[in-house]
């Protein structure tokens, strides 16, 4: 079996891993990078770039519907084709040829296949063809291997060849009908995508409500929207047996009644993509999360060689933690191969991870979207802060009205009351999306409210919202 030696083996080539490889390459390591698909991973094709392609033009027509002078102008409804062809371009027609030129614009070599550990630095890359390649690291190997739809165990869900997130975002065509099972954000994008494209959908959520991990009036502002848009939406249910019929038409049984529907996307959360990665082999338990340290070490295997980043560690499954935690892999792989400072030193502390623990932003491209960074106002409590929670009706923005007729949204701050920072905030409206980057920095910067309000809004935009948030708390 032919054998190569690189200091770092990098197992998955999604957005996190080509991130890791060029960090680390960037510091002088020799990198190569093992993918079984695409090179860009789910990001790039599945998941993030294909699922707002499809999302922008609802947006786009939302938007152009909502003022005055534009709203006559906008006839018909959304070309779905031209929608579907448009997404077609940002995913290349899924064809990586672009994403493998980057690596070897960065000094990142690629070996195709499926890669597994067979001992500590030791990786052997079957490429589906009979051959297989063994790879040596002299430094690391780091598993950026991502994370899979999660199907419940509900009776035939799976033998009905159910939809996943991926199946949504590279569809070809637009079901008549299209049940969601599910509530979370997957689950609400994906509806408001396909009852744009004239998709009669029904989202079937076994919780109270949708959207569960946002602060309610969040959760309530799109529901409401997505029922405007004409979705079903039926809580508290549990899915109790799926059906394939004959004709391809999907059954579903649902607290006693049947549903039927063209096709059926799950979306109930994720998996660890470890199953078949040799992991056994060095001490740890295939199919499970990998538990890290700040450094994105490993903590339960022995000898420090063994790195992990993105969705794969379970600490924040978002495209962009997932590259930051990358870059901060990479950085710290690099740095010890260099025989550069050891853990505790204060020139590491650049090379932690902590935003993904406390200081995460994330955007909901729903119609409307919701943006957040930090801490929920519940979070923050059961984190032990005493916090004050302040919000501020957008529809009172200057800004608000100019960007639309009857603007509807609202933006609510959560205060660590003894340190009088920023630790959290949600938004919920449109177009808040661009401006959660601001709380973003507030609140890894911990900014003092004293100093924050010297930080002027421009006029008049949105992001007025600031200043009438630190006069709801007296400054």
């Amino acid at each position: 079996m032919p054998e190569r030696t690189y200091d770092v083996i990098v197992i998955g080539g999604g957005s996190t891993g080509e991130n890791v490889a060029q960090r680390a390459a960037r510091g002088g390591c020799r990198a190569v990078v093992v993918e079984a698909e695409l090179v860009g991973g789910d990001c790039s094709y599945w998941a993030c770039m294909p699922s707002k392609s499809l999302l922008r033009p609802a947006q786009a027509l939302a938007e152009a519907r909502a003022v005055a002078g534009t709203a006559d102008a906008v006839t018909g409804s959304l070309d779905v084709d031209a929608v579907l062809a448009r997404r077609n371009q940002f995913v290349h027609d899924w064809d990586d040829a672009s994403q493998v030129s980057w690596l070897d614009d960065n000094g990142v070599d690629l070996v195709r296949g499926h890669g597994r550990l067979v001992g500590d630095r030791h990786v052997v890359v079957d490429n589906g063809n009979g051959a297989s390649l063994e790879l040596r690291a002299t430094a690391a190997v780091s598993v950026c291997t991502g994370s899979r739809a999660a199907v419940p165990p509900v009776s035939g869900l799976a033998d009905a060849r159910p939809w996943t997130s991926r199946d949504a975002t590279s569809a070809s065509s637009v079901p008549p009908r299209l049940g969601i099972v599910g509530g979370g954000v997957v689950a609400c994008e994906m509806a408001t995508v396909f009852a744009s494209l004239g998709s009669h959908v029904t989202v079937f959520q076994r919780g109270s409500r949708l959207l569960g991990a946002v602060p309610e009036f969040a959760a309530e502002a799109v529901t409401g929207s997505l029922r405007d848009m004409g979705v079903a939406i039926e809580l508290s249910t549990e899915l109790e047996r799926v059906i394939r019929r004959p004709d391809g038409t999907v059954e579903l049984a649902v607290g006693g009644e049947t549903r039927v529907c063209d096709d059926i996307l799950v979306a109930t959360g994720r998996q660890p993509r470890t199953d078949d990665l040799g992991l056994e082999t060095v001490g740890l338990e295939p199919g499970t999360w990998l538990h890290v340290d700040d450094h994105l070490q490993v903590v339960d295997a022995d000898g420090g060689w063994l790195y992990a980043a993105g969705d794969v560690t379970h600490r924040a499954l978002l495209t962009h933690m997932g590259k930051y935690q990358a870059r901060v892999c990479g950085d710290v792989i690099a740095a010890r191969a260099a025989g550069k400072p050891e853990v505790g030193d204060e020139a590491w502390s650049r090379w932690c991870a902590t935003a993904d623990a406390r200081a995460v932003p994330q955007v909901i491209f729903t119609i409307p979207e919701v943006a957040s960074v930090g801490l929920t106002e519940g979070q923050a409590r059961a984190a032990g802060l005493d916090v004050t929670t302040v919000g501020y009706d957008l529809a009172n923005i200057a800004g608000a009205s100019l960007y639309a007729d009857d603007y509807a949204g609202r933006a609510e701050a959560v205060i660590d009351t003894e340190r009088r920072t920023l630790v959290g905030m949600t938004l919920v409206g449109p177009g808040v999306g661009e401006l959660i980057h601001a709380a973003t920095v507030a609140v890894v910067g911990e900014v003092p409210l004293e100093r924050l309000w010297h930080a002027v809004p421009s006029y008049p935009t949105i992001a007025e919202v600031w200043l009438r948030l630190l006069e709801e708390l007296g400054l």
